[in-house]
């Protein structure tokens, strides 16, 4: 059907996935690369289709003032139940479209989005409403998946015949994301990049056991010898730019100018 993704689809997938702790992040280098590059404490933030909104509200519990945008009223439910349950007076629920958000110029010093760019056949609007309610020198932050991995495959043949969650979604090479960001009026400064932790195979594999009624861990050997060496060598091979070409999701920071 090849159609991008409506607020009925959103829906049904976020009631789905209203108990937080079974929910993988997105990605984790994400929350990671912010708290590392920026001092909260005062900034105000947007997250655009926040989805869980977990790590807009570790950004809200670090100072910042944060605001969550997402049109689907079952995401806005799980976010709306994780503010009550940390009491974040900091954090802001709204519901609304991410091309026409409902901010005036050069609101925020980040802007940010995870798993939401590559939904729509249109980057460009989106990335310029980022740029418009972004203070000068402010930051955009994308993280969107990355072209050279077996989950394209497998995304591209559920598309094919009309079985993904999502309708439609591309994908993107680290050289692609900066030179959009750059055509929209951004410099790159930073980029990042995220290994799928467990492995894409081993959740689809969680999945099918649960109808069965087996319940796998998350996180298959986390506290093993070989989890704390792995996460080291992935550590030290995330640093070069060649492994951007081998991770599920990545990342760009950009400056606006």
């Amino acid at each position: 059907m090849n159609r991008e993704p409506g607020t009925e689809i959103w829906d049904s997938f976020w009631s789905r996935k209203n108990q937080l702790h079974e929910v993988y992040p997105s990605s984790p280098a994400l929350k990671e690369t912010v708290f590392s590059h920026f001092n909260l404490k005062g900034m105000k933030i947007l997250e655009v289709g926040a989805g869980t909104g977990r790590d807009s509200a570790a950004m809200a519990r670090a100072g910042a003032q944060v605001w969550v945008l997402d049109f689907s009223t079952k995401s806005l439910d799980i976010m709306t139940a994780l503010k009550k349950d940390l009491s974040l007076s900091s954090l802001h629920l709204i519901q609304g479209d991410a091309f026409k958000t409902p901010f005036a110029d050069q609101t925020f010093d980040l802007v940010f989005h995870q798993g939401l760019l590559e939904h729509f056949k249109n980057p460009m609007d989106l990335l310029a409403e980022n740029h418009r309610i972004l203070k000068k020198g402010g930051t955009c932050l994308v993280d969107i998946p990355q072209t050279f991995h077996p989950y394209t495959i497998i995304k591209k043949g559920l598309i094919a015949i009309d079985r993904w969650f999502a309708g439609w979604e591309t994908q993107y090479t680290l050289p692609q994301l900066e030179k959009m960001l750059r055509q929209s009026g951004f410099t790159t400064t930073v980029h990042y990049g995220d290994w799928m932790q467990p492995t894409f195979f081993y959740r689809m594999f969680r999945e099918a056991a649960k109808k069965i009624g087996l319940t796998l861990p998350l996180y298959p050997l986390q506290q093993t010898k070989y989890h704390r060496i792995k996460q080291r060598l992935l550590k030290t091979l995330s640093k070069l730019r060649l492994s951007r070409y081998t991770q599920l999701s990545i990342g760009v920071l950009a400056q606006k100018r």
